[in-house]
């Protein structure tokens, strides 16, 4: 029997009937699928087991992609102290023991006494420069008296950067109408003007950015850095529109 009716017949059994294997793409790559498998160089190790995926895909990744437990704020343990100690730090004013029970929701006024003592204690062994103190009927988390010539710098630092109404009205003229001349800030204002741009000069909230083009050069003002830092600004454009004013109640 010839190679070609050996074909024919092996077509036949399949019931394809294909006339011509080489004519038939579809039977070329399975015969040659079949035939592969059956290549005795074909060895054990270049055959991929089912299943198999790369374990770069699977392990875990470090870093940023890392689990959410893995995070060091999940270690932090709360408890009804640590509670005690928050409310009070984010707190301005003295907040009475049984306040701090409500807010707590667990315990009463003596189980918040006792936290407050352990607090403290926990504070003077780790020789914190704060305590809390039974302040008017209340608990409040105040620095040592110790850091009192340091906190009074900083409150007097606090004391020289507070405006007036006058001096907050020259530097929103100034801030809005920049670059301008004293004199016109004192003709929107209706009152002189020297004085407050000064004192807006010596706080570093104003400065001289120029002089006008006009008979005597005239200085201009605009303002600094510090005015932006003082303010929250990141720029000029973050000041707010006149339209989003609202009118003095």
């Amino acid at each position: 029997m010839s190679e070609k009716t050996q074909q024919d017949d092996y077509c036949d059994q399949d019931g394809r009937g294909c006339p011509d294997i080489q004519d038939c793409p579809e039977e070329n790559a399975d015969l040659a699928d079949f035939t592969n498998l059956d290549d005795p160089t074909e060895t054990a190790d270049s055959i991929e087991p089912a299943g198999h995926t790369e374990t770069a895909d699977t392990e875990p990744s470090s870093g940023d992609d890392a689990p959410a437990e893995n995070a060091p704020e999940s270690d932090h343990e709360i408890t009804t102290a640590s509670v005690v100690e928050a409310v009070l730090f984010a707190s301005d004013e003295p907040v009475t023991p049984r306040k701090l029970a409500e807010i707590v929701g667990a315990g009463g006024v003596k189980e918040i006494r006792q936290h407050v003592t352990e607090l403290n204690e926990k504070y003077d062994r780790q020789d914190c420069a704060f305590r809390i103190e039974s302040i008017a009927g209340g608990y409040q988390m105040l620095t040592r008296s110790a850091y009192n010539v340091w906190l009074g710098k900083l409150l007097k630092v606090r004391s020289e950067s507070k405006l007036s109404p006058a001096a907050l009205e020259t530097l929103a003229i100034v801030s809005y109408k920049q670059p301008i001349m004293r004199v016109d800030v004192e003709a929107i204002r209706g009152v002189g003007c020297g004085e407050m741009i000064r004192q807006l000069c010596e706080k570093g909230l104003v400065k001289i950015v120029g002089r006008a083009e006009e008979l005597g050069r005239p200085l201009l003002y605009g303002t600094t850095k510090k005015f932006l830092e003082v303010f929250g600004l990141s720029s000029l454009r973050d000041l707010p529109q006149a339209q989003d004013l609202k009118p003095p109640v």
